[in-house]
């Protein structure tokens, strides 16, 4: 549909000048020959019929506009020249609307696909590629990057869609009326292109490290709205203030040199512009001139009438092209995220998996980059026991357990559940046996019930009721005037440290699973409410294979087997009271946190 509006605008457009030409001829005494009127008849397989056919309309156009002046007088006409002028108008711009109304689904749905398919893909790529990445910089790119692709898809859209339609349709005017004017024209444009092209060659480089600082810019925002206390705290407004004015005026400079490129397009179109009229000018009279072209002077008028038309669409895919060279560096960015590879996939062929008898890593080696962080590491942990990881930050405690719900996939060696292969597995089945509690309580911007009951479906109030109890955390939602619907804010910020944990062991408690991990699960809690909430976990573990990442060796007391890891390897493992009579580095832990 917009391809028919653009071609109906192209031809209402050359319709409207080139009925005024001869008009204004008969009515301003330009044409002094009489016309009569000619009965029309046309054999459609013959050219030279075709060709007395269109000689027989024009000669009865003239007869029918002079029997007018004649009838209605030359006030008249003029007057009905005007109408016909606003109708011919009105029906152009109406058509001209269209062809833009019918392509605005198609700008909207493509920016809406690529916001979805970047969400999509963050969800689904691995956690080693934000490692590389800083989350301002991605943030940069669904917002900052997506809206510049919006821009250059619209600019590409038109130039598909209506430019090349209207310069079609207007050369091929051009040639009826003088095809060697108009070939001597094309020269031309090839010139007009290359110049265009190079400059916006480079427009695309400066427009690649903008967006480039953009992110970075982005980044330290991000950073700022997640460290203000620290910021406060140390008062370091003003090396945060001036780091950003620094960032900020680099991206104003590339900023400032793109926007100066980039509105170099309109004057170097319009001067080129007024040189192919001039030398079109030149030409053209020189042919009339000479009588040696069919061309007069009426339709010389008509004809240059047409090039001005040539000039806007000509502009438009000038400027597009300008506008695409900078969505370019954008659409690359985006494609960083969009065609990264994830190394954790589901399998082919995957094989069931369920725990009935026993977690095990065999000879597990991994690596984020070039150091080993774990370093050959067997582990048997068997259904329905408690096996607590210590030894100091950096040990490799938090990586050994983020290998088992395939967070990072291994290097080396295997593990499995039951015997068979986690990369076995497909991802949701394996993640789905499985419940984490981490160090840093991690909630969302909703009310206490969907944070409780993040992740499951039909979960009824009495079930999110009842794991809230059993983590200690019922009596401090009951204090809040909407209750569970009470919206906790960004990551929690309305709640205190020990009750963010207590929301998100809740939360770990609802889903019931098989195996528990928790990492540090009561670190941020009070000591009358780690006791409470220990014993509710303590009640929660039993039966149930359970992995405790602990700095507090207390907590971990009763636990069935004790892994300390130091430099990435399980140096020493047993019950407490065995590792305490080993006289090695869980003792030496131990008896700090005694002291």
């Amino acid at each position: 549909m917009s391809v028919v509006s653009n071609i109906l605008a192209a031809i209402l457009n050359l319709a409207s000048f080139a009925l005024l030409m001869p008009i204004l001829e008969l009515l301003f005494g330009v044409n002094k020959e009489v016309y009569g009127y000619i009965p029309f008849s046309l054999d459609p397989f013959s050219f030279d019929s075709w060709k007395v056919f269109v000689d027989t309309l024009k000669n009865n156009f003239n007869w029918y506009i002079l029997d007018m002046i004649h009838v209605r007088g030359e006030s008249g006409t003029l007057f009905l020249l005007a109408v016909y002028l606003i109708v011919s108008t009105l029906l152009r711009t109406a058509a001209m609307y269209l062809a833009l109304y019918f392509l605005i689904p198609i700008r909207t749905g493509v920016v809406r696909d690529i916001r979805n398919n970047i969400n999509a893909k963050i969800l689904a790529l691995p956690l080693a590629f934000f490692s590389e990445e800083r989350k301002g910089d991605i943030l940069a790119r669904i917002s900052g990057d997506v809206n510049e692709i919006e821009n250059s898809i619209m600019s590409s859209l038109e130039m598909l869609f209506k430019d090349p339609i209207l310069l079609f349709i207007y050369i091929a005017a051009m040639f009826m009326i003088s095809w060697q004017l108009t070939l001597f024209v094309l020269v031309l444009l090839p010139i007009v292109g290359m110049i265009m092209g190079k400059i916006g060659r480079r427009l695309k480089q400066r427009s690649f490290y903008g967006q480039q600082q953009w992110g970075a810019l982005m980044s330290q925002v991000e950073e700022t709205l997640s460290g203000l206390r620290i910021i406060k705290a140390f008062n370091a407004q003003k090396k945060m203030t001036s780091r950003f004015q620094q960032d900020n005026d680099a991206f104003r400079k590339t900023t400032f040199r793109i926007l100066r490129r980039q509105q170099l397009a309109h004057p170097m179109s319009e001067l080129l512009g007024t040189v192919t009229i001039a030398i079109v000018l030149w030409y053209g009279g020189s042919l009339i001139l000479s009588h040696n072209s069919s061309i007069d002077a009426a339709g010389f008028m008509f004809y240059l009438t047409i090039f001005y038309l040539l000039i806007n669409p000509a502009k438009d895919l000038s400027k597009s092209i300008y506008s695409i060279q900078k969505g370019l560096a954008s659409v690359e960015r985006v494609d960083k995220i969009l065609k990264a590879e994830s190394n954790i996939l589901d399998p082919e062929n995957p094989k069931p998996v369920g725990l009935n008898d026993r977690i095990e890593y065999k000879a597990v080696w991994f690596k984020y980059r070039d150091n080993w962080v774990i370093k050959g590491v067997d582990l048997l942990i068997e259904k329905g026991k408690t096996v607590a990881l210590v030894g100091q930050s950096g040990s490799g405690k938090s990586t050994l357990v983020d290998l088992l719900p395939r967070f990072y996939d291994i290097q080396a060696g295997a593990i499995s559940i039951d015997g068979v292969s986690i990369k076995d597995a497909r991802l949701h089945d394996l993640r789905e046996l499985m419940g984490i509690v981490n160090q840093e309580a991690i909630l969302f911007n909703d009310s206490f019930f969907n944070n409780i009951a993040f992740g499951m479906n039909d979960v009824t109030m009495e079930k999110v009721v009842e794991a809230a109890k059993i983590a200690n955390a019922h009596e401090f939602i009951m204090g809040y005037d909407e209750g569970y619907h009470t919206n906790i804010g960004d990551r929690g910020s309305k709640l205190s440290g020990g009750q963010r944990q207590r929301i998100s062991i809740a939360r770990a408690v609802l889903k019931n699973p098989p195996i528990l991990i928790l990492d540090e699960a009561t670190s941020a809690l009070d000591t009358e409410s780690e006791r409470l909430v220990q014993d509710a976990l303590e009640n929660l573990m039993k039966n149930r294979t359970t992995i405790v990442i602990a700095h507090r060796l207390s907590t971990i007391r009763n636990a069935d087997m004790i892994c300390v890891l130091h430099d990435g390897e399980i140096v020493e493992r047993g019950r407490h009271e065995e590792l305490i009579r080993l006289d090695g580095y869980y003792k030496r832990l131990y008896e700090m946190q005694s002291f």
